[in-house]
């Protein structure tokens, strides 16, 4: 089946801002500017302010839903009704477990390359599986269980690739262990807002973009909130900052009167996250969920190939073969082998009839996914 214009469209926009998501983000980390009262030069390192800018663009996806649901009112579909009764205080408990895994992911990526931030996030896999186990009750399948090891082979592979590349005054080796770990942390607890999603809000049928809205929403509350009591909280070495503080959102944006490009580069955070959510959701409703995940991937390669061309860091092959395992994991535990399997065995393409519905149908796409 050809993909109409519209689907060509949503793919390249999923792929567009999803990379530029990353991008921007280690782009604001690059730049140095004075901060305020006339200090030294310093990098930009302002992880939870970032953070509260993802959740901004998140919290937009509101918006967007209630322009579907407006568009889907004048339609006779009763099913956009059905998604209204619901108590918004569920996505408290995914909320916080996204502020604190998003926190430390940018906080990792002013350590690491985006390469291997992207990367590393597959670890999602290995705890998510195992939670579902623990606490869903789930069994999975053998193939799912393959797709754990290969994933746990790939994050080897990639560390190591890490631990002998070059590393730059920006980069030091200690910083790059230590990023890549927190990054594998942040894994442990998206994994746990996956689960809390599936078993408390999934069950009430709430539509995908209102339900990453609604986690915007208390993501940007929140941590908005916790930037004040950070100012004065000392972090040590840890800080990147001039008052040694855990944030510093003034010096952030004094910085930014300094250096207006890391104004460009946040804006291109907080949008490309909201474009991205509401991509990614619809090529899962109107083309599938496989090539969703595949296009996902490829956006790792974008990430990585403009990383190297832009000189933000340096090649090392076991970074390939890291990859094609982490590759290799995903779609193994996705189930991506079975369909690919059944078209060679019959001699046709698979059947991607079901994966796909309309944009306000009330699919059970993971929310998590969308961020």
């Amino acid at each position: 089946m050809a993909w109409t214009k519209y689907q060509l469209f949503l793919a390249g926009l999923m792929l567009v801002t999803g990379s530029i998501n990353t991008l921007s983000a280690k782009w604001a980390d690059n730049f140095t500017a004075k901060g305020c009262g006339g200090s030294q030069e310093h990098s930009f390192q302002h992880p939870f302010l970032q953070a509260v800018g993802m959740f901004l663009g998140e919290f937009s996806c509101l918006a967007a839903f209630y322009l579907l649901q407006c568009r889907a009112a004048g339609q006779s579909d009763s099913r956009a009704d059905a998604q209204q009764a619901f108590n918004p205080l569920l996505f408290l408990p995914p909320a916080l477990c996204d502020m604190t895994g998003t926190s430390l992911m940018y906080v990792a990526l002013n350590m690491t390359s985006a390469s291997s931030f992207q990367m590393l996030r597959g670890a999602v896999i290995i705890f998510t599986g195992l939670f579902s186990v623990a606490f869903l009750g789930r069994r999975l399948m053998p193939s799912q269980w393959l797709g754990i090891l290969a994933t746990i082979a790939g994050l080897v592979v990639v560390g190591l690739a890490d631990l002998m590349s070059r590393h730059d005054s920006q980069h030091k080796l200690s910083e790059v262990i230590t990023g890549d770990l927190l990054i594998i942390m942040a894994q442990i607890i998206v994994a746990i807002q996956m689960v809390l999603e599936e078993k408390f809000v999934y069950k009430h049928n709430v539509h995908p973009l209102r339900a990453v809205g609604t986690e915007g929403f208390f993501g940007f509350l929140i941590l908005s909130l916790l930037l004040v009591p950070m100012y004065y909280i000392p972090a040590g070495s840890f800080s990147g900052n001039p008052r040694g503080m855990l944030e510093d959102a003034l010096d952030a944006f004094c910085q930014v009167g300094q250096q207006p490009l890391i104004a460009v580069a946040l804006l291109g955070n907080i949008s490309s996250i909201a474009f991205f959510n509401f991509a990614g959701i619809s090529v899962t409703k109107e083309l599938s969920a496989t090539t969703r995940m595949v296009l996902d991937s490829l956006r790792t390669v974008v990430i990585w190939a403009l990383s190297l061309a832009l000189g933000w860091e340096a090649f090392h092959p076991l970074q390939i073969l890291g990859f094609l395992i982490l590759l290799m994991g995903t779609a193994l535990y996705n189930g991506l082998h079975r369909p690919l399997l059944a078209c060679v065995a019959r001699g046709r393409r698979p059947n991607e009839e079901g994966e796909h519905e309309r944009l306000l149908g009330g699919s059970r796409t993971p929310i998590n996914d969308a961020s």
